[in-house]
């Protein structure tokens, strides 16, 4: 029951948890929207605090403890209440400090009974049951994040090809749904899709009215200023009132009459409070390019000033009570280093580098702002070193470390993510927004329950561990290199020998892809049929895509190498090509034909043979070639024979991080192991982030014994998971040394770009994005065999250690570096895919 006033936003949650109700019993619900004539039995009732006459009867009656929802932002309670109205024994009361805390604390109700906030957006099955039971007693809860969303982007050909055929367009049939997904997950905040010819309040008016009815609030992109969307730039221009240089100092009163636009159809909705908005202010080059070479600061300041004076004149209130953000992106961050003034009131939006490492944090200390900070991270980008939008590559774990940093510099009011086609970003999507609805109840014990936990949310108690350990595993592996970037010469083979071919490490990752399919498609055998639909495209799909995808280029390696040899095995493996190439269309035809093709068109990224960052105009296979000539026919395809790969040479020891002989904490920093994260068995920080720098003598260190087989002069080599300087320094520390020795410091010293690799700390930190990882050695002279302490001190914050390798002698070639002889997490040595598997990771 709802008041007949209600706000639509809560009319829909409403209705919403009505149709769940309905999903979950069989039985209809009814909804009752004020008249509580003829209302008997136990009901649920639901309203705003200070706008429900039926909840605020109930408040002064004592009946309700609201006092503490008074004047907050999206709280809400669940509170069992005895004797509310006559006829009603007892309620279950939903009252929210506004709208979408009614709503939140709605949709919340939703998610307990079962219904999963991807039950439409992915088919997610709703299980039927006869009893469902809330506690009695009162439940409060609000975000600490206020503004959390995402972005949809870079949405051509796949949303976009397939809202065109299920929608007539990206319209507002669309943004329905999309919406209530954004709702239901406790989001509030989104940037539409925007790649031309799409422009979201002017293409559809009914987009901007339905968000707001929703309870949405709607912002533009980091580029898109004054509620603007960019194509809108290049309409119209008969008018005289668009188009022309993007260039405020030539075209300083079109550009003010464009913004103004925005700005008054964001007032339009006629309450002189507009439709809820935050305004992007500031301004980038045309197409989200960087602003002309030599822009002044002064001028970036005068167009903010400019802008502000828009939006007072336009809403007839001062600027400062209109939420505005500015994004601190790409050479935006540059000006701001550089002195650029910002509005206290403005909220301040860092990135990341595109690739999920954040540039810029508030230092230590700083004085609040009223605006506060924000965070742009990215699950999808179109730019440098290559473009990455087909498939999900986030582990859940970098993102918690990197936004848990955040949280603690005090980023508090702005998390949004590029999402790309919102499909097939489920998994990291919820795990983005469960963590700004309370970054400080996502602990490290929580993080490593989130698998499992949001698995059987979706899939059942019964299988969610499984499907849990299948995405962390399926995340991990597709992190290691985006799979745009892969091609044949991306992983080292171990070669040709006389008695075979030794798949080196390529084999051993290949099989491990094998391994991870196999035992995706043993779960998906205990399935229930109504639970396979949601299955291929959240576990499935991924799964066997980018196993598929493994082995395509690793009989494209093999393919190389053997003809170059005038070897006839090359045929085999050519045919091997051809094969995997086949199936990578067989499965994205399988995902747009379920459902009755619900789904047509939403995997149509094109994602292989790529030659520079951007994408290939088709999908292509990789090229091959067949060994003939001079060749028997009997004998072009013989099946190859795979020997075991050699183990690492003596005087190799590689260490995965999270196995630490002993761990000294101090400074009120402790080591903690954080499974999976990285590209092996798993990372060591040092928590909590957001602290300060230490030093040697405060003895903060981890200590690794190991026992050199072979003497000689001594190199060890710390692989790190890239993150970046957010201080605008050189580049993040870390301390090594040997025994007693003296501490040596090595620094990370990477320049992110979104232009030319034009410095050596651009080209480093393209090298570091690309392979997800950065490697720093230091000689350690020379040392005899016996027993050693190598020990890793803690310098700088934001420093993630995942494995160290000591060597005495050359260490042969590999991305991920040696294998631990006796577990500590390798990846194995596995001689090709399906030959045997690799030693087991010992637990960290």
């Amino acid at each position: 029951m709802i008041d007949a006033q209600a706000d639509p936003a809560v009319g829909h949650a409403a209705r919403s948890f009505a149709a769940d109700l309905e999903r979950v019993s069989g039985n209809r619900a009814r909804l009752i929207e004020g008249d509580t004539a003829g209302l008997r039995g136990p009901a649920v009732l639901i309203g705003v605090l200070g706008q429900s006459p039926m909840l605020d009867a109930l408040a002064a009656a004592g009946k309700i403890d609201a006092a503490d929802l008074r004047g907050q932002w999206e709280a809400f309670r669940q509170i069992v209440v005895d004797d509310p109205l006559p006829g009603v024994p007892r309620a279950l009361v939903v009252i929210g400090s506004d709208r979408r805390g009614a709503a939140f604390g709605t949709y919340d109700l939703c998610e307990r009974i079962g219904v999963s906030p991807w039950h439409w957006f992915a088919d997610v099955p709703v299980p039927r049951r006869r009893d469902v039971s809330i506690p009695a007693g009162a439940r409060r809860d609000q975000p600490k994040v206020r503004y959390r969303g995402f972005f949809i982007n870079d949405e051509a050909p796949a949303l976009s090809g397939w809202a065109e055929k299920k929608f007539g367009g990206v319209n507002s049939k669309m943004y329905a749904h999309v919406f209530e997904l954004l709702l239901r997950m406790k989001g509030n905040y989104l940037w539409p899709a925007m790649w031309a010819p799409r422009a979201f309040a002017a293409d559809d008016p009914q987009n901007m009215v339905l968000a707001d009815a929703m309870g949405v609030v709607m912002g533009n992109s980091h580029h898109e200023p004054m509620l603007r969307a960019h194509d809108e730039w290049h309409r119209n221009k008969e008018a005289g009132v668009t188009g022309g240089a993007w260039d405020y100092s030539r075209n300083t009163e079109n550009l003010r009459r464009f913004w103004r636009g925005g700005i008054e159809r964001m007032m339009s909705k006629g309450d002189g409070r507009g439709y809820e908005s935050v305004v992007t202010v500031g301004m980038r080059g045309d197409g989200d390019e960087a602003m002309a070479e030599g822009t002044a600061i002064p001028l970036l300041e005068r167009i903010v000033t400019d802008q502000r004076a828009i939006i007072a004149e336009g809403t007839g209130k001062p600027a400062s009570e209109t939420p505005q953000v500015w994004a601190l992106y790409k050479e935006v961050q540059d000006y701001y280093d550089h002195g650029m003034k910002v509005p206290d009131d403005v909220t301040l939006l860092f990135s990341d580098d595109n690739w999920g490492q954040i540039r810029r944090l508030p230092d230590a200390g700083t004085a609040p702002r009223r605006g506060g900070y924000g965070i742009y991270y990215h699950y999808d980008y179109v730019g440098g070193p290559r473009n990455y939008k087909w498939i999900n590559t986030s582990q859940v774990e970098k993102v918690w470390q990197q936004m848990d940093l955040a949280y603690r510099r005090d980023v508090r009011t702005m998390w949004i993510v590029n999402v790309g086609d919102i499909k097939p970003m489920e998994y990291p999507l919820s795990f983005f927004l469960k963590m700004a609805w309370d970054p400080e109840a996502m602990t490290p014990a929580a993080l490593a329950a989130y698998p499992g936990d949001w698995a059987t949310a979706t899939f059942g108690a019964a299988h969610g561990p499984a499907i849990g350990d299948l995405l962390t595993r399926y995340s991990k592996y597709a992190a290691r290199r985006k799979p745009e970037l892969i091609d044949p010469d991306s992983f080292p083979l171990g070669g040709i020998t006389p008695d075979g071919l030794d798949g080196g490490e390529f084999g051993a990752m290949v099989a491990e892809w094998d391994a991870l399919e196999a035992r995706m498609l043993d779960t998906r055998s205990q399935l229930g049929a109504e639970q396979l639909d949601a299955y291929y495209q959240i576990v499935e799909f991924p799964i066997a895509a980018m196993a598929n995808l493994y082995r395509l280029y690793y009989a494209a390696a093999w393919n190389k190498l053997l003809a170059s040899k005038n070897d006839a095995r090359a045929n085999y493996f050519a045919d091997q090509v051809e094969a995997t190439f086949r199936r990578d269309g067989a499965l994205t035809q399988r995902y747009h034909s379920i459902r009755g093709g619900k789904w047509d068109g939403m995997m149509a990224q094109i994602h292989m043979s790529y030659v520079i960052w951007n994408d290939p105009t088709q999908q292509t296979m990789p090229s091959i070639t067949r060994v003939a000539a001079d060749t028997p026919n009997d004998r072009r395809r013989p099946q190859p024979r795979f020997v075991a790969s050699k183990a690492a040479p003596e005087g190799v020891i590689a260490v995965e991080a999270p196995a630490f002989s002993r761990a000294r904490d101090g400074k009120g920093l402790r080591w903690t192991t954080i499974p999976n994260l990285g590209r092996t068995a798993g990372a060591v920080i040092a928590l909590p982030q957001g602290l300060a720098a230490t030093a040697p003598e405060d003895g903060v260190s981890l200590e690794y014994d190991v026992t050199v087989e072979k003497g000689g002069p001594a190199q060890v080599t710390l692989y790190l998971a890239p993150t970046l300087d957010t201080s605008g320094g050189r580049g993040v520390r870390i301390g090594v040394s040997l025994d007693g020795g003296a501490v040596q410091v090595l620094q990370a010293q990477l320049e992110a770009t979104g232009g030319p690799e034009d410095t050596p700390g651009k080209e480093r930190w393209a090298q570091a994005v690309r392979d997800n990882a950065v490697r720093l050695s230091a000689g350690l002279g020379t040392v005899a065999p016996g027993r050693h302490v190598v020990r890793v001190w803690r310098i700088d914050d934001n420093v993630v250690l995942q494995k160290l390798v000591l060597s005495t002698v050359p260490v042969p070639p590999s991305y991920l570096g040696a294998v631990p002889a006796h577990g500590g997490g390798g990846t194995g040595t596995l001689p090709a895919p399906g030959a045997s598997k690799g030693r087991r990771r010992r637990p960290a």
